[in-house]
């Protein structure tokens, strides 16, 4: 297991019972046992893949846990369905249960970044209670102005404009283990801002092997992970349905580590969070942003690696964002 080596990852792609296929990342500690060794299910958000978790992969199989870490859907070697509806979480949850089955896994901790940790327990970042009432995105953008990019990747145009400018625009998101980018001075608060950046010419090529892969796999379309920016009527009609509580399981543990610049991470609602959730823990890790599985890799492996050992042989069912 080789971070600046996909390959070297144990790859499998599988139908499952939902009807849908995906491809995941199964990684089995020495010996394994499933009555002895835990498993993690790790979920990406936008716009990432299985690699995302490439620095945890190994680190926390060694530690003697089974890690499984699917490309999501509508990314990678997974299934990519074009009707935003397809990407609810009632769907995608569906789609891990099934997943979850097909290897025979009866309970595992599961671990979210971004919409990974969204699909992981209607847990947003971080995690805010289910709405009784439906806020279109533009009175949400109105209230928290830096969501205001989610008005761009709402528009069904901005697909095929990314897929057009994807170097660009891999440049512009994927942050190296420094937390810096291309583009440092890029606010994802303006819609105009995205375009503007995106039809940008000087924006420097990047020939790393990390910015290569994510070149190769989101190259294979970005309709399908920019739908998830086109299912908020969807989830809260499904939310509303189904009478989702405010309050998370009182038997759930729930660990949530920020970086302290990161924009979708403010203390005020992480601190509002707390009153929905009894288990709660949070972990601030300073000086680092959004991309906390590389700008602090080592700090992720260790703080998460503490948390599985503090908890008792009553293993939770969910963990939440990175």
């Amino acid at each position: 297991m080789d971070p600046s080596q996909p390959e070297s990852f144990n790859h499998r792609t599988e139908v499952l019972a939902t009807g849908r296929t995906y491809h995941f990342i199964d990684q089995l500690p020495a010996n394994y046992d499933p009555k002895r060794h835990p498993t993690l299910l790790c979920i990406h958000g936008f716009p990432d893949s299985w690699y995302g978790w490439r620095y945890q992969i190994g680190p926390w199989v060694r530690r003697g846990y089974r890690v499984v870490a699917p490309d999501m859907l509508g990314y990678g070697g997974s299934s990519k369905p074009t009707a935003p509806e397809e990407y609810t979480t009632k769907k995608l949850s569906a789609d891990l249960a099934a997943l979850l089955d097909l290897l025979r896994i009866r309970r595992a901790v599961v671990i979210g970044h971004d919409w990974g940790s969204y699909a992981a327990g209607r847990i947003s970042v971080p995690y805010t209670p289910p709405s009784k009432i439906y806020l279109p995105l533009p009175e949400v953008v109105k209230r928290a102005p830096n969501l205001g990019y989610q008005l761009y990747f709402e528009d069904p145009e901005s697909s095929s404009e990314i897929q057009s400018h994807l170097g660009t625009f891999i440049n512009m998101v994927y942050k190296d283990q420094e937390g810096k980018s291309t583009h440092p001075e890029l606010s994802f608060t303006a819609e105009g801002a995205l375009r503007k950046i995106l039809r940008n010419p000087e924006t420097p090529a990047d020939v790393s092997i990390e910015r290569a892969f994510y070149l190769q796999e989101l190259g294979k379309g970005m309709h399908g992970p920019l739908n998830y920016y086109r299912t908020s009527l969807h989830r809260h009609e499904e939310e509303r349905d189904a009478s989702l509580p405010a309050e998370l399981r009182s038997d759930l543990s729930y660990l949530f580590i920020w970086g302290t610049k990161d924009p979708t991470a403010t203390p005020f609602v992480i601190s509002k969070a707390q009153k929905f959730i009894k288990n709660y823990r949070d972990i601030a890790i300073e000086g680092r942003g959004h991309w906390l599985m590389v700008e602090a890799k080592d700090e992720i492996t260790q703080h998460v690696s503490n948390w599985l050992q503090e908890l008792t042989c009553s293993l939770p069912k969910r963990a939440t964002k990175l």
